[in-house]
């Protein structure tokens, strides 16, 4: 375990070991729970589908595709949960490859309309 106080900053790295340079790493998903077997009941959204939810996340500048760097600050969820775990998720794209998952950004699905 990591142990940190209730709103420092937590800055991650994620890097991806591969002999190809045309290769680029985005952030996609990053959720944290109480439970480190169950990231659906109880959750908080750091960055969904590229879409950032809290306040505190912010990229950060890589000198390589092939990583990512953010940050956002520690919480906790109420008393009764004493540790928050971490699950990110990464989508791996041809670097300059424009129309790929890694340009797009933050992606919100539309809702779909209720029929009568």
């Amino acid at each position: 375990p990591y142990y940190v106080d209730i709103n420092q900053i937590l800055f991650l790295e994620a890097h991806l070991h591969s002999s190809d340079p045309n290769l680029k790493l985005f952030v996609d998903t990053c959720v944290a729970s109480p439970d480190p077997n169950n990231f659906t009941t109880v959750t908080y959204d750091i960055i969904r589908n590229g879409c950032v939810k809290d306040s505190t996340y912010a990229n950060y500048y890589s000198p390589y595709s092939r990583m990512a760097r953010f940050k956002f600050n520690a919480f906790q969820f109420v008393r009764s949960y004493p540790s928050v775990y971490l699950k990110c998720e990464f989508v791996v794209c041809r670097l300059n490859d424009y129309s790929s998952r890694c340009y797009q950004g933050c992606i919100t699905r539309s809702k779909r309309e209720a029929s009568s």
